[in-house]
């Protein structure tokens, strides 16, 4: 390779990186006329022959990888470097990157979750300049961005969204019941569920180990409801009459309007009860919808599949939990300034935006600048899931992120919790203390 790729110029940086327009306050967009500013990027001096290890999930749409593959192509002519991505599943990423961090050694990148990076923050690069740059030029990032990306004060980790979910519902069932659209409150919510299985149509939502069905849905139905499992200080507060009501609550839903089995469901299981006709809502990704416009014997499914963003209990507001995306960078690459650039590179509109649209709305940006892409509106079934990151709390929620919050999540505290009252005949006052033992174990 040669020496013209051992440092990139400013000049070809700032080109590269699209940030260049010297003197301009403002850059052309595609943003339906949003104005993205003009900010000099931070000037990484490239390392010589940078190959740059990427560990990240398996795509769930087709536009995800073939994109990241494309866009990282796009990189290596930029740099002369070379990207090297390997694919795992969603479950499997978490502890690999772990094991990588306590040995010091593997993947230069990774695309994690959660509060991974939270878990080793002394072993991760700090990426202040790259996420203070991304933030001034495309709008700032989403409020949980901060707290998911940011320890003591400093990035930690890059934020690029999350695979957001939402109510996916089959309309014409829902107008049979007598509703225009689905409704958004939590007692609308069990009202219809229940008029929908009495039709013969019940609901399904995972309350099985599924790492983001499960845990998404209990967690913002816990927070509707004015609960949590810990408070701002780390003290245990999942006993408390919030909790009692989110669980009374469920257990309405579950007895008169759900169907059998859903406290083993894992990830795949309501999308194949939805997709086979036996139930007529449940939470999930928008890929259920493009699963069901791929297939001709599921088109009659897909043109009936609506969506609607989760429900607002007694806390009166959005309190939803979705899949949360990150990457990170540990300490042990050779390759630093180069990793810091291909993050940067990957989320700039160039790249970002082709990448967004490709996967039509299953991944929500943190930066606030790409919810005006066309995605968002060019289909209205997309337009709820535009709002996934924006409405999200974060995991741990209203404690801070680390190793307890992981622990706890891990663990399916929350998740077990309401499949004991739910499905296993415990009584809510067992299952709280059952609970709140759980987590104290972590919060110590």
């Amino acid at each position: 390779m040669g020496e013209k790729h051992k440092n990139i110029s400013r000049r070809d940086f700032i080109k590269t990186t699209g940030a260049g327009l010297a003197g301009a306050a403002l850059l052309s967009s595609p943003f339906k006329g949003r104005a993205i500013a003009a900010v000099s990027p931070p000037d990484f001096a490239v390392e010589k022959n940078p190959v740059l290890r990427v560990l990240r999930w398996s795509p769930f749409v087709k536009g995800d990888g073939v994109f990241w593959e494309k866009n990282s192509r796009k990189w290596e002519k930029v740099t002369g470097g070379k990207v090297i991505t390997e694919y795992l599943s969603w479950e499997d990423v978490r502890p690999k990157a772990a094991m990588e961090a306590a040995v010091g050694a593997g993947h230069d990148l990774i695309s994690g979750w959660h509060d991974d990076p939270h878990i080793y923050p002394a072993k991760l690069h700090d990426v202040s300049d790259v996420c203070e740059y991304l933030g001034k030029k495309y709008g700032g990032w989403e409020d949980v961005c901060f707290k998911y990306g940011m320890k003591d004060g400093r990035w930690i980790a890059v934020p690029m969204g999350g695979p957001g979910q939402e109510i996916v519902y089959r309309k014409s069932w829902v107008n049979e019941a007598g509703y225009d659209k689905f409704p958004t409150d939590v007692q609308g919510f069990i009202k219809v569920s229940k008029k929908l299985k009495s039709m013969g149509h019940p609901v399904g939502f995972a309350m099985g180990h599924a790492v983001g069905d499960g845990n998404n849905w209990v967690h913002t139905w816990l927070w509707a409801f004015g609960a949590k499992t810990v408070n701002k200080d780390g003290s245990v507060a999942i006993n408390s009459p919030e909790t009692r009501n989110a669980l009374e609550g469920m257990k309405e839903l579950y007895d008169d309007a759900m169907i059998a089995g859903v406290a083993s469901w894992l990830d795949p299981h309501n999308n194949k009860a939805y997709l086979a006709n036996q139930i007529s809502v449940t939470n999930n990704g928008i890929s259920i919808y493009y699963a069901a416009k791929g297939k001709p014997h599921w088109a009659e499914i897909a043109k009936d599949t609506y969506h609607a963003t989760l429900p607002v209990g007694p806390a009166g507001k959005p309190t939803e939990l979705h899949l949360f995306n990150q990457v990170f960078i540990f300490k042990h690459t050779p390759f630093p300034n180069a990793a810091k650039h291909y993050i940067m590179f990957m989320l700039e509109e160039e790249q970002c935006a082709p990448w967004t649209n490709a996967m039509r709305g299953y991944v929500t940006p943190g930066l606030k600048a790409y919810r005006d892409l066309p995605v968002w509106t060019e289909d209205p079934k997309h337009t709820p899931y535009r709002e996934c990151i924006r409405n999200m709390l974060w995991n741990g929620y209203e404690g801070s992120i680390g190793p307890e919050s992981a622990a706890v999540m891990a663990e399916y505290v929350v998740v077990d919790l309401f499949a004991n009252v739910c499905a296993r005949g415990v009584s809510i006052k067992k299952a709280i203390a059952g609970a709140e033992k759980a987590i104290a174990r972590y919060y110590k």
